[in-house]
């Protein structure tokens, strides 16, 4: 069996930001930590997680678009090679294509058909413009519309359309879905899945999990800024199968899992616990919860916990 090419490979990432904390003196805030992410040919990989875990800041990283208070350590690679500034500039729009999460991405001074395009007035993006605008429902009129002009929903469709404008290795999706209505925001996943059947790949940031486990492979779940744990969509089929004590709350707290949510929040980033980040909120916790918690390898996947076992949950 031929072995698929690992198109992005993120290991042991960490973010922080420099700030000024009373008055003059300066503090290093770190907002990411020993996060891991691989994306391979063929593959959906969604990063899920709530608000304020370090989602989007992920896809920030990679594209070279943090600050220029932020501090990044660990390794990124694309395609096998290491992700510097400039091969981000050379990769960036190119062969890897963004679905930002915010339509201020749009440049409000340029109508969007030829924003779309890129200016370009070659036959075949024109064409190719306007195949994607009519999968996506938007008229012909619209192309020369300004940003403003567009309902949340319509500017939503443009990103979509712009991402897929060039033959991209890897597309990065940050929470693309808000704003469309839900047969809309299916057909997106159906085009991120045929886009990744092609041999590419695509790291999916949402927060609605339901839509992700319809297309994605794998999950990955991020907790207060790190990777809690790393599964096949399958193991969502069963909270016996899944390995983290936050991925489980999760599963329960789906619609068709009773709606069960627990008690507590995720800490922010000045008042993290000792060792487990999810350990105030987790009822197995022991005290050696407050040591260092390595990402381990369990039943085919990966967690960040000391007390998965193998033998007693398999």
């Amino acid at each position: 069996m031929e072995t698929k090419k690992t198109i992005l490979d993120i290991s042991d990432l960490s973010i922080s930001f420099v700030q000024y904390d009373r008055g003059l003196q300066q503090i290093d805030l770190p907002v990411i930590t020993n996060l891991n992410v691989k994306v391979g040919e063929g593959e959906i990989v969604a990063v899920v997680g709530s608000s304020g875990s370090g989602k989007s800041l992920l896809a920030h990283a990679i594209l070279g678009l943090l600050p220029e208070n932020a501090n990044v350590v660990g390794r990124m690679e694309f395609a096998g090679e290491l992700l510097t500034p400039a091969r981000i500039l050379q990769v960036r729009g190119k062969e890897i294509a963004l679905v930002p999460q915010s339509v201020n991405y749009l440049d409000p001074l340029m109508k969007v058909g030829p924003q779309v395009r890129n200016g370009s007035k070659k036959p075949e993006k024109i064409r190719r413009q306007k195949s994607l605008f009519q999968k996506y429902d938007l008229s012909r009129e619209t192309e020369e519309l300004f940003p403003f002009e567009l309902s949340g929903g319509m500017a939503r469709r443009v990103l979509l359309s712009a991402a897929q404008m060039h033959k991209s290795r890897l597309l990065i999706a940050d929470e693309p879905t808000p704003g469309l209505h839900l047969a809309m925001a299916k057909r997106a996943m159906r085009d991120f899945r045929a886009f990744a059947d092609e041999g590419n790949g695509v790291l999916l940031i949402t927060h609605d999990i339901e839509l992700a486990l319809e297309v994605a492979d794998r999950i990955t779940v991020f907790y207060a800024g790190t990777t809690v744990e790393e599964a096949l969509v399958t193991d969502f089929s069963s909270e016996k199968l899944l390995r983290h004590p936050y991925t489980k709350a999760l599963w329960n707290a789906l619609p068709q899992n009773g709606f069960r949510g627990i008690e507590g929040l995720q800490p922010y980033v000045k008042d993290m616990p000792k060792g487990c980040p999810f350990g105030p909120r987790c009822s197995n916790r022991t005290d050696a919860c407050e040591g260092e918690i390595p990402l381990r390898q369990v039943r085919g996947g990966a967690v960040r916990c000391i007390l998965t076992e193998e033998k007693k949950e398999a």
